[in-house]
């Protein structure tokens, strides 16, 4: 079974597809074709995707699922004309939370991907200049640094850095291990005075080699057996030296980042 999914936002549609995209997984041996409608403001858009809507369930013969996340009534009355399953992300909370605050709903749009807080988004923006500085071990002044990802190469450091910044404004540093690291089995001499700050990725050795073999194919670096013995080597430095580790075979960027910042203490707010 296949369904049409639309997620319809007077915003970006971040919210939206996120919060589907969650609830969706929940439901498994489906398939859904997602399609995102941002920016629904005004009558004459909410008219168009509500076109659009009707247009997939003539098409389909299975009624649409919207899952929404305009604010303003209006509109949502003529999305739901469309005839999809409409499923209005804010509706449950906005009653109660008026209630209990005491005040309605300003109804402003924009208000949780938009530049409402200058600070916190020049913040995850000089993170993510931080972490692009600091990869690959190009640059090893490490004092400014909340986290240093230590690893071999090709195992998830820099994505993990990026996400970090980008939506916490963690400044993450990431330093490749090395053959040479691995054959003295002692931290690197830079890595030391911020023994506290760092963490290790590792990877399933299989993986590590279809990862490689995609970066550089045919050669010693991409070998199951060099892979084998960097991540073997690497794992023993990382419990020699006590250093918190995480295996990212199976684990998405979300989940990695969100368990380095529960391990290392680092109390971040997306956004």
């Amino acid at each position: 079974m296949r369904r049409t999914v639309f997620y319809v936002s007077d915003s970006t549609g971040i919210t939206a597809e996120t919060i589907g995209h969650s609830i969706l997984a929940q439901f498994e041996g489906l398939a859904f074709e997602t399609h995102r409608i941002p920016f629904v403001d005004t009558p004459e858009k909410a008219q168009a995707a509500a076109l659009r809507i009707k247009t997939a369930l003539a098409q389909n013969g299975e009624r649409p699922i919207v899952i929404n996340t305009v604010m303003d009534s209006a509109l949502n009355e003529i999305l739901a004309g469309s005839g999809a399953l409409m499923l209005e992300v804010f509706a449950p909370f906005i009653g109660p939370l008026e209630e209990e605050l005491g005040r309605k709903r300003s109804g402003a749009v924009n208000r949780a991907h938009g530049l409402v807080d200058f600070a916190k988004y020049e913040s995850r923006i000089n993170a993510t200049n931080y972490a692009l500085a600091h990869d690959d071990g190009v640059n090893v002044n490490y004092a400014d640094a909340d986290v240093v990802l230590v690893g071999v190469s090709r195992s998830g450091k820099t994505p993990t850095c990026l996400y970090m910044a980008l939506h916490y404004g963690v400044k993450a540093a990431n330093y490749p291990l090395t053959e040479e690291d691995l054959q003295r089995q002692e931290l690197p001499a830079l890595l030391r005075p911020f023994r506290e700050r760092l963490f290790g990725l590792t990877i399933d050795a299989q993986r590590l080699m279809q990862i490689r073999n995609e970066r550089r194919p045919n050669t010693r670096y991409a070998t199951l057996e060099q892979c084998r013995w960097e991540l073997e080597q690497a794992e023993k430095l990382m419990r020699r030296e006590n250093i918190q580790s995480l295996n990212t075979t199976h684990t998405s960027i979300e989940e990695i980042a969100s368990k380095i910042l529960v391990q290392l203490g680092i109390e971040k707010h997306m956004f």
